[in-house]
């Protein structure tokens, strides 16, 4: 007897094979009822064991020191490079039945979870093995294997910091085009320099990859001499890797005349205070490089005090306003940071506020120039109370509205005269038991009387700080389900949420 509307299904412990009857309409034949059979299960464990047992084996691949045993028609069907090697009587491979396959030692330490992924799907990926499986992945092009390791790598950037990995990950995402990844490590450089110079990972660093990193104004460091000593540190590195090769000294000296001078080239001078220029002074690298190093410190101090028509025409320059464009610095003098506890229990529309000042410029002439700023920051969204609102018509009544945003609000306070800044907030978060600054939000923004406040909406996704409001659904229906942490809060019981707020001069041409 047929069920209208009605759906059985059953599941065979023995057989993992999954059986689903969907009846036909009351119109339909009865024979034409279908049943769909699920046995995906053991077709995989069949495949697997294959591949374990090494069962109806036809191929043998030696890579270093180990042979394995598999499948032509796997081999072809999960890769392009196998499919030509095995198939194509142009390869020399493609009638033979053992072949060897040339590969870097890390390459051949993670070949057997390589192979394995043709029969299983499944693979282990971590920080240390990762590049080796993408390179196989690229090599042989297996493009699934290829957006699994590119996606692991964009949500582990942190873990490989903190295992020196990031540079290798850098420089083989930029070489090998996967700008998603290669803009995530820049990015993690430069807004969290100072930890990663402290790394091993540092000297591995090429010049024109740091001198790219230190042009940019974005890169956060706590004061330009700060970046000066990571910098003297990398060039101390690199006057050891290149005593290691037992080199001629003039080729020795000649290289390091060329690396002290484009990395120099990037470092803002005019932003370190006079005490600190006069503190280079006594410098070792200064008695050495002083060519290089003199006229621009020189120009520098002129710049700190003021004397404009006096500096050299290069400081009128592109390169010359970068020199003066100050960076994100987290020094007192620019930055603040803003604390927030226990930000899950937190009542909905909470608003913390915060009051700070900044310096109006980096050069010490104009020391005594402060900007006072009010931080309003809304964790747990806004609400908009009902007013009313007089027009010449009458009174008009604006009911209650709520915005499901995470927002932050900047006013100036007694501003007397426009000014045009640069607003950098750091977010921070937690991966690997570290902390770091994990995202970066940037406005150029002028304040002037008629445009006092800057309000930055969205400035973390709502459901990353408000889980439950996001997935009220999911709740309903399983109200036991505990939600993971926000990346966004830190802490020993991740529920703070911590945001630095940098505001620097947006430098016109002087």
């Amino acid at each position: 007897m047929m069920r209208h509307g009605c759906c059985t299904s059953e599941h065979n412990s023995h057989s993992n094979t999954k059986i689903t009857e969907l009846d036909t309409s009351p119109d339909s034949d009865e024979n034409s009822c279908q049943m769909t059979i699920d046995n995906s299960e053991n077709i995989l464990n069949t495949l697997k064991n294959l591949y374990y047992d090494r069962q109806m084996c036809d191929v043998f691949i030696t890579v270093g020191k180990k042979e394995h045993a598999a499948h032509r028609l796997i081999l072809c069907a999960s890769s392009d490079v196998f499919r030509a090697m095995l198939m194509k009587p142009e390869w020399s491979e493609w009638h033979e039945s053992r072949i060897v396959l040339q590969e870097l030692p890390q390459c051949e330490n993670v070949f057997h979870l390589f192979l394995e992924y043709f029969y299983t799907g499944k693979i282990i990926i971590t920080h240390t093995n990762v590049m080796a499986v993408l390179a196989l992945a690229d090599k042989y092009i297996v493009k699934s294997l290829t957006r699994i390791c590119v996606q692991y790598m964009c949500k582990h950037i942190a873990h490989a910091a903190s295992h020196n990995q990031l540079f290798s990950w850098l420089q083989y995402t930029i070489t090998c085009g996967y700008v998603a990844v290669a803009k995530l490590c820049q990015n993690y450089i430069k807004w969290n320099f100072e930890s990663v110079a402290n790394t091993p990972d540092f000297s591995n660093f090429e010049v024109d990859l740091l001198c790219d990193l230190l042009k940019q104004s974005d890169l956060i460091v706590y004061n330009e001499i700060v970046l000066y000593n990571c910098v003297v540190r990398w060039l101390e590195l690199q006057q050891f890797r290149l005593n290691q090769l037992n080199l001629p000294e003039d080729d020795v000296q000649e290289h390091m005349q060329s690396i002290v001078e484009a990395v120099m080239k990037c470092i803002r001078f005019p932003m370190m205070s006079p005490c600190e220029l006069a503190d280079l002074l006594l410098s070792p690298l200064l008695k050495q490089y002083s060519q290089i190093l003199l006229t621009r410190m020189a120009n520098a101090m002129l710049y700190q005090k003021g004397r404009m028509n006096e500096l050299d025409m290069f400081y009128t320059s592109e390169e010359g306003k970068m020199l003066c464009t100050p960076r994100l610095y987290t020094c007192d003098s620019f930055n603040t940071t803003l604390l927030i506890e226990n930000v899950p229990n937190l009542p909905s529309y909470t608003v913390s506020t915060f009051v700070f000042s900044t310096h109006t410029s980096a050069a010490e002439y104009e020391s005594d120039k402060i900007s006072e700023w009010v931080v309003d920051l809304y964790p747990k969204g806004v609400c908009f109370k009902k007013c009313f609102l007089i027009v010449w018509q009458g009174t008009l009544e604006v009911p209650e509205r709520v915005k499901s945003s995470v927002r932050l609000s900047l006013t100036c306070r007694e501003l007397k005269e426009d000014i045009k800044v640069r607003v950098g907030i750091l977010l921070y978060g937690t991966q690997g038991g570290a902390e770091h600054i994990m995202q970066v939000i940037q406005r150029i923004h002028r304040f002037n009387s008629e445009d006092r406040v800057l309000v930055v909406d969205d400035l973390i996704p709502f459901e990353e700080l408000n889980p439950q409001a996001g997935d009220k659904f999911s709740c309903l229906m399983e109200p036991d389900r505990k939600f993971t942490k926000s990346l966004y809060l830190i802490g020993s019981k991740r529920d703070q949420l911590k945001i630095n707020i940098i505001i620097t001069p947006v430098v016109n041409n002087f």
